[in-house]
C-alpha cells in the first residue's frame, strides 16, 4: 500500500512538472494595439502564428490598447489594465500620439516627460517581476523622402525608447527602423499611405502582419 501511495505521488509530481504554465502576454498601447486585438489585427495574428508553430500551450495573448492614449495614460491605467491581470510579459507600444497630438490638438508629450513616464511604467513592472518588451512608434505618414511632417519627432522619441531599452537591458522591437527600411524598398511612388497603413498611422492587413512578424520574433527569444 505504501509503495502504491509513493508511486501515485511520483506520478502526480511528474505530471505537475510536465504541465507548463502559459506565459501571459499583454500588449499595452493606443488605438494601434486596440485594433490589433480585433480579428485580423497584429495580436490575433501573433496568436495564430504561435499556434501554427506548435506553441499554443506556451502563451496566452491579450490586448490592452485604448485609442488616443499617450505614455502618461498608460501609466495611469496600468494598475487596472495590466498589473491586476498578473501578466508575465508586457509589450509596450506607445509614442505615436505623444508625437502626433502635438500637431493635431496642441497636446502631446514633451520628450523629458515621455522618458520619465516610460521609465515609471518599467519600474512598476520590474517591482512585480514582469518582463517588458519595448517598441518604437512606426509611422505617421509613409513617404520615404523624410517629408512626413512628424518624421523628425518620431525619430527623436524612438531614440528615447532605444536608450531606455539599452539602459534597462530590455528587448526592443524597433518598428520605426523596420518600417522605414521596408518603405524605402516598397514605396517607390512615395505614397503617404496604403503601403502598411490605411490612414498614415493605423495598420492595414500587410502592416498588421508586418508587426506580428516582428513581435513574434522577439517573443520567441524570451522563452
Amino acid at each position: 500500500m505504501k509503495k502504491i501511495i509513493i508511486l501515485g505521488l511520483v506520478i502526480i509530481a511528474s505530471f505537475s512538472f510536465t504541465m507548463q504554465k502559459k506565459s501571459k502576454v499583454i500588449f499595452f498601447g493606443d488605438s494601434i494595439t486596440e485594433l490589433g486585438a480585433r480579428p485580423g489585427g497584429y495580436i490575433t495574428r501573433v496568436d495564430s502564428m504561435c499556434r501554427l508553430a506548435g506553441k499554443g500551450g506556451d502563451y496566452e495573448f491579450a490586448g490592452a490598447g485604448i485609442g488616443g492614449n499617450k505614455v502618461y495614460d498608460l501609466y495611469l491605467r496600468m494598475e487596472d489594465d495590466v498589473l491586476a491581470k498578473n501578466p508575465d510579459i508586457v509589450v509596450i507600444y506607445v509614442g505615436v500620439n505623444d508625437v502626433w497630438h502635438k500637431s493635431m490638438f496642441g497636446t502631446g508629450t514633451d520628450p523629458d516627460k515621455f522618458e520619465k513616464f516610460y521609465q515609471a511604467i518599467l519600474n512598476k513592472l520590474k517591482s512585480k517581476n514582469i518582463r517588458a518588451i519595448l517598441c518604437t512608434p512606426a509611422v505617421v505618414g509613409e513617404k520615404t523622402d523624410m517629408s512626413n511632417p512628424l518624421d523628425g519627432d518620431l525619430n527623436r522619441y524612438s531614440n528615447i525608447i532605444r536608450s531606455i531599452a539599452t539602459k534597462n537591458g530590455l528587448p526592443l522591437v524597433d518598428l520605426r527602423k523596420k518600417f522605414v527600411d521596408y518603405l524605402i524598398k516598397n514605396n517607390p511612388g512615395n505614397e503617404e499611405k496604403n503601403i502598411l497603413t490605411y490612414d498614415r498611422v493605423h495598420m492595414n492587413s500587410k502592416g498588421d502582419q508586418f508587426i506580428a512578424d516582428e513581435m513574434w520574433n522577439v517573443l520567441q527569444g524570451l522563452k
